[in-house]
């Protein structure tokens, strides 16, 4: 009887077991890119990064939903995350062009941008820990991983549909590089679409645009990554400044908190104000 009680605790239902699936084929998607990259199928190296993108965004949503989120699956994602979004992407670009151009120099590049990318990964992690205000919740810091690593073959993906040589330089790309690695290292603020809220009356209108979308993306996929990944950097600034702006009131907030009787001293004084005018009035 106790043993039997023992093995059905042990046993798990394969729901839960869905997200750390997904997490899985992500990390397998990322180890493959390097091996298109190696038989030189660039475009199916692009295409298997992009699809380690897509499933790790899926596993922790679907972690939510079923109610399977653990410590274990939490490691496994930071570890897939690493390989897929640090690793991949920094040999990818080296074998296609960094190690031609730049020689040794495109391999410190490569070490260089994969570290950032450890670094930001392991920060996040700790930050998960941290108590932070709500409003928090709608920023990354620094660029987030998956879409460091998408953007940083911005020109290898715009080489696929034009002739111009400059898009291969060792180079462009090398320096290209440096600058996501700065992205998803620094403190620069992000959007995070993980809170992100659609009013009904918008519903429509979204799953029309959502359908076109893929129509231009089955058409012109290239084209159309490039656009999305110009849209995203171009988000950047905005976000800046709204999270300064938040930041601000919350500051603002927190000193009235803090210091209550300024607020009451400048009511008093108004009311003084207002008794001496009244009592002026009366007397003239």
């Amino acid at each position: 009887m106790a043993f039997s009680r023992r093995r059905r605790f042990r046993e798990l239902p394969i729901n839960s077991l869905i997200p750390n699936m997904l997490t899985t084929l992500a990390l397998c998607a990322g180890l493959t890119s390097v091996r298109f990259a190696l038989e030189e199928k660039w475009e199916m190296a692009v295409v298997a990064i992009l699809v380690a993108g897509v499933l790790d965004g899926l596993d922790g949503r679907m972690a939510r939903l079923l109610k399977g989120s653990s410590k274990f699956g939490a490691e496994l994602d930071s570890l897939s995350d690493f390989v897929s979004f640090g690793v991949a992407p920094a040999i990818v670009l080296y074998l296609w062009t960094l190690d031609a151009g730049l020689g040794s120099f495109g391999w410190i590049v490569s070490l260089v941008y994969t570290v950032s990318c450890g670094l930001r990964l392991a920060r996040f992690n700790a930050m998960l820990e941290e108590d932070v205000p709500a409003w928090e919740s709608r920023y990354f810091t620094g660029i987030a991983a998956p879409g460091g690593a998408s953007i940083s073959l911005l020109f290898m993906v715009v080489s696929f549909y034009s002739d111009a040589e400059i898009f291969k330089s060792g180079v462009l790309n090398g320096a290209w590089l440096l600058f996501m690695a700065f992205l998803m290292a620094s403190r620069i603020p992000t959007f995070s679409i993980k809170r992100a809220r659609i009013a009904r009356r918008y519903i429509m209108p979204f799953l029309i645009l959502v359908g076109g979308m893929a129509a231009v993306m089955v058409s012109y996929p290239w084209e159309f990554l490039t656009g999305v990944a110009l849209v995203y950097l171009g988000t950047i600034p905005f976000a800046v400044a709204t999270h300064r702006r938040l930041e601000k009131e919350e500051a603002l907030k927190a000193e009235k908190a803090a210091n209550p009787a300024d607020g009451n001293m400048v009511g008093d004084a108004e009311t003084k104000n207002t008794d001496t005018t009244t009592t002026d009035t009366d007397k003239k």
